[in-house]
C-alpha cells in the first residue's frame, strides 16, 4: 500500500467507508476513546464502528500528520452536532503499510459526550459487535 495514512485521511474526510477499510490491516483494532475499555477488532466490526463514528461527524479536516515509520499522529478538527471538537489519532502501521491500530483521542468533554449519545443507538443495533469489543 503506497501511503495508507494519506488514503485514510482522504477517506475519513469524505466519509468513504469502503476507502477507509482498504487502509486497514485485516487484524486492525481501535480502542474506544469513549470507554477506554472497548476494543473493536477486524474489518466487520470496524466497518460498523467507523460508519457510525464518521457518519456522526461533519466538517472533518485533518490539520497535521506527525511522524514517520510505523507510528503516526494525525490531528483534526471536526463538528458533532453544534459542537466543535479536536482529535489526535495515533496510528500504528503493519509491516505491509496498512493501519494495524487506531487510538483516537477526542476533546473537549461536551462534544465527546454529544458524540457518545449519537453513537450509542447506532452501535447498540449490533449487540454482537459490542459484546466482542467488551471482551478486551
Amino acid at each position: 500500500m503506497s501511503d495508507a495514512v494519506a488514503q485514510f485521511r482522504e477517506a475519513t474526510e469524505a466519509a468513504d467507508i469502503d476507502a477507509m477499510m482498504r487502509t486497514l490491516a485485516p487484524d486492525a483494532e481501535l480502542t474506544s476513546p469513549l470507554s477506554g475499555r472497548l476494543t473493536f477488532r477486524g474489518h466487520d466490526d470496524l466497518r460498523i464502528l467507523l460508519t457510525a463514528a464518521y457518519g456522526s461527524l461533519s466538517h472533518l479536516r485533518w490539520t497535521e500528520n506527525i511522524g514517520d515509520g510505523d507510528r503516526r499522529v494525525l490531528l483534526a478538527e471536526a463538528s458533532v452536532g453544534p459542537f466543535r471538537m479536536t482529535e489526535a489519532m495515533i496510528l500504528e502501521l503493519a509491516a505491509d503499510g496498512r493501519i494495524r491500530r487506531l487510538n483516537p483521542h477526542l476533546r473537549p468533554w461536551l462534544p465527546l459526550s454529544f458524540l457518545a449519545v449519537k453513537l450509542g443507538p447506532r452501535l447498540l443495533r449490533h449487540p454482537g459487535v459490542m459484546r466482542r469489543a467488551a471482551r478486551g
